[in-house]
């Protein structure tokens, strides 16, 4: 893809753009459409429109898998950790109002935490589906067909 020299320098521009889009629907999904698997989805697009134009291995290297595992378990962790903690503040589990001392507030930063941990855990199982597609070895060489 060396010779594609347009497509790179394209790609270069548009795949910042696209995680920072990411991350407005991410952060504006408290007042509107969006949120965190929206956000996820989209993110995990800009990596895998940076594997697909500079290679698989070069994505690897800039976002290894075991990053992604860890944004797995992250995520699921912080989903479930924010309905524990609401648990042991007295409320019931994913009950936000409990997280501050006014109930506006505590809705907030519940399902900031939540859609976070939603972000983390969608982006990281599509780039993992994706690198498990990529690296799959095909079972007939071209000489075969």
């Amino acid at each position: 893809m060396t010779h594609h020299v347009i497509l790179r320098v394209v790609s270069k521009f548009l795949i910042p753009l696209i995680a920072l889009f990411a991350f407005y629907v991410q952060f504006h999904g408290d007042y509107g459409p969006g949120g965190g698997f929206q956000a996820g989805v989209i993110l995990a697009a800009s990596v895998i429109l940076y594997a697909l134009i500079f290679g698989l291995e070069e994505a690897k290297k800039s976002i290894p898998p075991t990053w992604v595992r860890v944004g797995m378990a992250l995520g699921v962790l912080l989903y479930g950790g924010t309905g524990v903690a609401t648990w042991l503040l007295g409320g019931a589990f994913l009950d936000y109002d409990v997280l501050a001392h006014d109930a506006a507030h505590g809705q907030h930063h519940g399902i900031l935490a939540v859609e976070l941990g939603v972000l983390l855990a969608v982006s990281s199982v599509m780039v993992t589906i994706f690198y498990a597609f990529g690296s799959r070895q095909p079972d007939l060489t071209d000489e075969d067909w």
